[in-house]
């Protein structure tokens, strides 16, 4: 099945919710220091302000299943970008610490929500033999977000605004948020849902939208695994028919976690000042770090669907151990710190070339139609807890001791590979339907 342009413009819509995701998720890093001045923020203060939105955002997450499927995907994405706006503008004009931790809230609620439902709705509309990659690009925007959000608050830090430099970083995402509200309604709704829910002639109709080549096959796959699944009765998600795929969205999102990678990217400009470079150069080497996010990000999405997502995971497990080893001994040695930015460089190549462009690919395929979006949910609370409380901690951890995090983080990724080579099954190339019987099988064997 070619590319067509409905399924191109859908997927590229989709994932700006993932652009807006990886600019909120990074743009703190620059206002850590005016933040801090601003509000007299001591390490645990300024932790608790970076991890608000992470408090939001796994409560987000938690809860995106529910206008998922009461709303549909598409719709719930709406909410998501209306909450965007809400955020940015609200942290630009805060009058107070408690207004900002409450906006960065509110925030925290539309990135939980879009990592749930913008991965769903391009998998739930992309052919098995595109999906790793369509549901990659919304990694891609992920870390193209990133690398914003860095260039921005180096941009922004060249522009001598004094105490309000912190208001331009945050407020500036207002601007993408309410281009992605409007371009959501330029997009067709997702033909798994739209069955879900009865709607079955206007599926039809989108998957002919999209260009799939055997709708009417394509479609009566979808009506009988959604059947299948609903003779059962109401499904629960935790019970033991899906207890791996469970394991599987538990695992690979507090994996994703625990190697750091949030923690280092909020922090970034810290790191590199605990280091003794100064704050203009900090800015810049975090482009550094955001350009080489976005380039092993594209690496991945263009081999995943051929490499497949368990080699790459393994790969990514054995290179992030290494890099974040040598980290750790610059700090607990105080020396070479001119390698420091080059361990990070290596760190986050083989971070984006596997977990990264993984991750979201994974959790959007493991779980059965009647149970994705619950499934999809689950995964990402748990990435967003592990994130929430790791970040929250990172500044007192790195306080008492530069090395310790990283220690941390280097043996994490070293029980990330022996998890992943004895317990992940390969998803590449095989329709949500097929993978759905694989998974049982794999249960039924395992039993």
């Amino acid at each position: 099945m070619r590319l067509s342009v409905p399924l191109l413009k859908s997927t590229i819509v989709a994932a700006l919710g993932g652009l807006l995701f990886g600019f909120d998720t990074a743009v703190i890093s620059g206002t850590t220091q005016g933040l801090t001045t601003q509000y007299h923020l001591t390490p645990d203060s300024l932790g608790i302000t970076v991890a608000s939105a992470l408090v939001g955002t796994l409560i987000g997450a938690a809860l995106a299943a529910f206008p998922g499927d009461r709303l549909g995907r598409r719709d719930s994405l709406r909410i998501m970008a209306v909450l965007y706006v809400i955020s940015a503008v609200g942290c630009a004009f805060a009058w107070s610490w408690s207004a900002l931790v409450v906006f960065r809230f509110i925030g925290g609620l539309g990135i939980g929500g879009s990592s749930v439902l913008g991965p769903m709705y391009i998998a739930e509309i992309s052919p098995a033999a595109w999906r790793g990659r369509l549901v990659g690009f919304f990694q891609f925007n992920i870390v193209f977000g990133i690398l914003l959000a860095y260039l921005s608050n180096y941009l922004i830090g060249l522009g001598g605004m004094g105490a309000s430099e912190w208001r331009w970083e945050l407020g500036v995402s207002a601007i993408p948020a309410f281009l992605f509200f409007v371009m959501l309604f330029g997009i067709p709704r997702s033909p798994r849902w739209l069955a879900e829910v009865g709607r079955v002639e206007e599926s039809r109709s989108v998957l002919q939208l999209i260009g799939e080549e055997n709708y009417e096959q394509r479609l009566r796959e979808i009506v009988d695994s959604i059947a299948q699944a609903k003779s059962l009765g109401k499904e629960r998600l935790f019970q033991a028919r899906y207890a791996l795929p469970v394991f599987l969205a538990i695992s690979i999102g507090a994996f994703n976690q625990l190697s750091g990678i949030n923690a280092i990217l909020y922090y970034l400009n810290d790191i590199f000042l605990r280091a003794g470079f100064g704050k203009v150069s900090s800015n810049l080497q975090a482009v550094a770090i955001g350009a080489t996010n976005l380039l092993f990000t594209m690496i991945a999405m263009s081999v995943i669907d051929r490499v497949g997502r368990k080699t790459l995971l393994l790969i990514g497990s054995v290179g992030t151990a290494m890099c974040l080893a040598g980290v750790s001994a610059i700090f607990a040695m105080h020396q070479h710190e001119d390698l420091l930015v080059w361990l990070l460089v290596g760190f986050i190549a083989f971070f984006a070339a596997s977990q990264g462009a993984v991750i979201w690919v994974y959790i959007s395929e493991v779980f059965p139609n009647v149970v994705r979006a619950k499934g999809q949910s689950l995964g990402s609370t748990t990435h967003w807890v592990m994130n929430a409380l790791i970040s929250g901690i990172f500044p007192h951890m790195a306080a008492r001791s530069g090395a310790y995090p990283f220690i941390f983080f280097s043996i994490m990724m070293v029980v990330q590979f022996f998890v992943v080579l004895f317990v992940y099954p390969e998803t590449k190339g095989i329709t949500l339907e097929d993978m759905q019987k694989r998974i049982e099988a794999m249960r039924a064997t395992q039993s």
